[in-house]
């Protein structure tokens, strides 16, 4: 296993996505604790998270929920299980996910949504920091040949790729989030989809002026599988520069997989490093993520 040498002086780092890829990341750099922040998409509204949003206006927690079991993976106990459990054959809660169920009744207890998210961090024994992009409600829009398309779901669906990514409509972001975010040494982008995991945070235009302003190394990390969107066929130059033009936000550092070759020349340094995961086809290796950001924080230092 190897050592961590650099990651340790890091004051904060801060990772930035949503679903399984950012559940992934902020795992493999979870003995970091509250210097770990991660900054979640909440603009989910499909399955269990789609039904509750449609149901009672609240935040997105499909992301979330993810990124707290993937943090608690190490340790299985009764809370984690409860948590991940997926109601069946139950009748209108067929579908629900436990978990998002707790969040969302936390949520209905609590002043804020953070205040219910560090409540079950707590239950769960989680050190590191988890922060939703805004704590108001928010789609994902598109525009597509001049018409505008609503909703994760439908933007994930699309055939091909969006003039126009928005978040709708205009909200605040947290915070707590700006704060992580001026504090960090290190901000960590993907992996995941682009458009609906990467991207979300950075639409907001205050989160994309305060990454643009850090002075923190800015990380991109590769996918292993080419993702299937309207983008996936995209090579990581085009994606990269789309980002840029929506958001001014641009990479320090492309941390890429070995498995895909090499990438195109870039803007910014290419660090190319086996990622991939030995037994689960198609996800990062934490301890390979562990190891190849520790080599790139030596940069801080």
């Amino acid at each position: 296993m190897y050592s961590v040498k650099v990651l340790y002086q890091c004051r904060r780092i801060v990772a930035i996505g949503g679903g399984h890829g950012l559940g992934r990341v902020m795992a493999s750099l979870g003995f970091l604790g509250e210097r770990l922040s991660g900054i979640v998409a909440t603009t989910d509204d499909g399955g269990s998270t789609g039904r509750l949003r449609d149901a009672s206006g609240c935040i997105a927690w499909g992301d979330l929920r993810n990124c707290l079991n993937q943090l608690c993976s190490d340790s299985p106990n009764l809370a984690r299980i409860l948590f991940e459990y997926r109601f069946k054959n139950s009748g209108d809660i067929s579908g629900h996910n436990l978990g998002n169920l707790i969040l969302l009744a936390m949520d209905q207890m609590c002043v804020r949504p953070l205040d219910a998210i560090n409540l079950i961090r707590q239950m769960l024994q989680v050190g590191a920091e988890l922060i939703p992009m805004s704590e108001e409600p928010a789609r994902l829009g598109a525009v597509v040949d001049g018409q505008e398309v609503v909703g994760e779901t439908a933007v994930d669906s699309l055939e091909k790729r969006p003039e126009k990514l928005m978040i709708l409509p205009t909200i605040r972001p947290t915070d707590e989030a700006l704060a992580k975010i001026k504090e960090s040494e290190m901000i960590i982008l993907g992996p995941g989809s682009f458009m609906t995991s990467i991207l979300p945070a950075l639409l907001i235009p205050e989160i994309a002026e305060s990454i643009r302003s850090s002075k923190a190394l800015k990380v991109f990390i590769g996918n292993i599988n080419q993702e299937l969107s309207a983008v996936g066929k995209m090579p990581i130059s085009e994606k990269l520069s789309w980002m840029n033009e929506m958001t001014g936000v641009y990479p320090d550092v492309l941390l890429w997989p070995e498995e895909n070759g090499q990438p195109e020349r870039l803007q910014c340094d290419t660090h190319v490093r086996p990622l991939a995961d030995s037994f689960q086809p198609g996800v990062h290796s934490r301890e390979a993520l562990r190891q190849s950001l520790d080599q790139l924080a030596s940069a801080l230092f």
